[in-house]
């Protein structure tokens, strides 16, 4: 029996991605600029900058002959008109901090696509990849929060490069899953 089944699934953190006219797409040899945060600084923050970085996804699905193929794409994004800074009271250091942000997100990208990779999925593939979805985007947010409570907004200096290394050496071991 030939059997097919096309499934589509788009997730972004925060706001469909469909609201975003532009956005960046990680890339090891791009890092973010000043000139990437176009949205409106929040006055009444605590903090002086912000980034809007999330993970995009889609999937398909298919069986004939009783033999499944399955093909993604975990897209790890940043989005210029939500994301902003305070001129006159950023620098380079918090750039990085910034940056690091991003890079979390690009962590998370390559773990769902391990967990992809590596997951055998049933006859109710839809479930199961949105539940891999969402523990990936739970311990996203909260590996976003972590950082920033640890790291004071980078106003803790010392947690701040603990994080920056922590960061580094979990992208160089989730490699192979980076996005070609």
């Amino acid at each position: 029996m030939n059997f097919f089944i096309v499934l589509a699934a788009f997730f972004c953190t925060f706001f469909p991605s469909e609201a975003y006219k532009e956005k960046i797409s990680w890339n090891e040899k791009r890092a973010l600029t000043w000139q990437d945060f176009k949205g409106k600084p929040q006055s009444d923050a605590d903090f002086v900058a912000s980034t809007n970085s999330g993970m995009s996804f889609s999937f398909s699905y298919s069986e004939k002959n009783g033999k499944r193929s399955m093909e993604y794409s975990v897209v790890c994004n940043f989005y210029p008109q939500e994301s902003w800074y305070k001129p006159g009271h950023v620098s380079e250091y918090i750039l990085k901090h910034e940056q690091t942000h991003f890079d979390i997100s690009e962590l998370h990208a390559r773990k769902l696509r391990k967990r992809m990779d590596e997951t055998s999925f049933s006859k109710n593939v839809k479930k199961e990849v949105e539940a891999l979805y969402q523990q990936t985007e739970h311990e996203r947010r909260q590996m976003q929060n972590d950082y920033d409570f640890e790291s004071d907004h980078s106003k803790n200096k010392e947690g701040e490069y603990r994080w920056r290394a922590k960061v580094a050496q979990e992208l160089k071991k989730y490699e192979r899953w980076k996005s070609t």
